[in-house]
């Protein structure tokens, strides 16, 4: 999480070819310029280099228009940079935003080739760039760790031979980068702390929720999952302040029919917001209430965790100079009480930011309640520790 006027955050896709990550940024990015989206949004989803842009509205547009399918990318690691900006009329009541710490949000996806973990590598050079291009996501705070419907489809009755051997290449593919990862075989300070397991595709199976989902998984492919989790443990200092298939989503960018592809009838990925400026927020707060972390650790997850705290409290307070130590003046009050809202308190406090046209504080409050609505539709299940 790394902080200026806008407050960055950064979410790692991990997925095998064909699992429909170009899709599913395509509709992400594309939905957020319809004019209905434009409309009841507080915000605008602008991206920050104007031809990737072009080419995520172009291929949403070919699925909305054409019913055509973006090509993938073949063995191509790539980043995209979204500002989450308010809309004009933001900041007219300068009282409301005074002394806040920042005014947008940034969003920072990386996509990594799926390619990566199933074949192996071509020569060193391959293998120097696969190790470059996972380094260059080890800012993120949220990895999404992709499970493709049409591979559970074709195994039907035998999931566990398609799971085991999706969490096998991801395990294996990270312990052949562990020692051009790790600095003097240090364990790592900045690294994806939150893997989420994403059902994709999830259109394919719509009598699975979230729930049947997770108890495929652990039924199907447990000891493939504590191995991979092990694996990670093993990367980052302080491995108790780690999730590891402890959270879960569905997601699907569109309803596919054999001659037309619904554009609008997704599933999740308006919870990628959310999960993105949110999940991190509680749970690095929570995880630094819970253990005894060391400094340095502590120090690197709570940053855009005080913040946040900072743009939420309501009463006067008096912010430090520095950011990083805004979260010992709010940090953890704020977020027992947040733990604590039912969603009408979070209508009330989304409310009293609309009156105070503070649209940021109205936005984030909303991410609250997006999250609290994908629980409560069984389409998210995020972890309790």
């Amino acid at each position: 999480m790394q902080l200026n006027r806008a407050l960055e955050q950064h979410i790692a896709v991990f997925g095998e070819s064909g699992s429909g990550k170009t899709v599913m940024i395509s509709s992400f990015y594309g939905a957020a310029q319809e004019p209905e989206n434009l409309k009841k949004n507080l915000f605008h989803v602008v991206a920050d280099r104007t031809g990737q842009g072009n080419r995520l509205h172009q291929n949403y547009l070919g699925m909305r228009d054409s019913s055509k399918l973006p090509a993938t990318n073949q063995f191509s690691a790539t980043s995209y940079s979204f500002s989450i900006k308010m809309k004009d009329g933001a900041n007219e009541n300068a009282k409301a935003t005074k002394g806040r710490p920042f005014d947008a949000l940034r969003l920072v996806w990386h996509d990594y080739p799926g390619q990566w973990f199933e074949q192996d590598v071509s020569g060193p050079e391959e293998a120097q760039r696969r190790i470059d291009t996972f380094k260059s996501l080890m800012s993120s705070d949220v990895a999404l760790l992709m499970v493709d419907s049409q591979r559970l489809l074709d195994n039907a009755g035998e999931e566990e031979l398609y799971l085991k051997s999706v969490l096998g290449n991801f395990r294996n593919g990270l312990l052949s980068m562990k020692g051009n990862l790790l600095v003097d075989g240090k364990p790592l300070i900045e690294f994806p702390r939150i893997w989420i397991m994403a059902l994709s595709k999830s259109d394919l199976l719509p009598n699975m929720d979230v729930f049947k989902f997770r108890d495929l998984l652990i039924e199907k492919a447990s000891d493939e999952l504590n191995e991979l989790r092990e694996v990670l443990a093993g990367l980052v200092e302080a491995n108790e302040a780690l999730s590891v298939g402890e959270d879960f989503v569905l997601l699907s960018s569109a309803k596919f029919g054999s001659d037309k592809i619904e554009m609008t009838k997704r599933v999740g990925l308006e919870l990628i917001l959310p999960i993105s400026a949110m999940l991190p927020f509680e749970r690095h707060a929570r995880w630094n209430q819970a253990y005894q972390l060391p400094a340095k650790v502590a120090q690197n997850l709570l940053v855009g965790a005080g913040a946040l705290a900072a743009v939420f409290v309501s009463r006067k307070i008096k912010l430090p100079g520095r950011i990083g130590a805004i979260f010992a003046v709010v940090g953890a009050e704020l977020v027992n009480e947040a733990v604590k809202m039912a969603s009408d308190k979070l209508r009330d406090a989304q409310a009293e930011a609309l009156a105070k046209k503070d649209y940021l504080a109205a936005t984030l409050t909303r991410f609250r309640l997006d999250l609290v609505k994908g629980e409560e539709e069984h389409v998210l299940l995020r972890s309790l520790r």
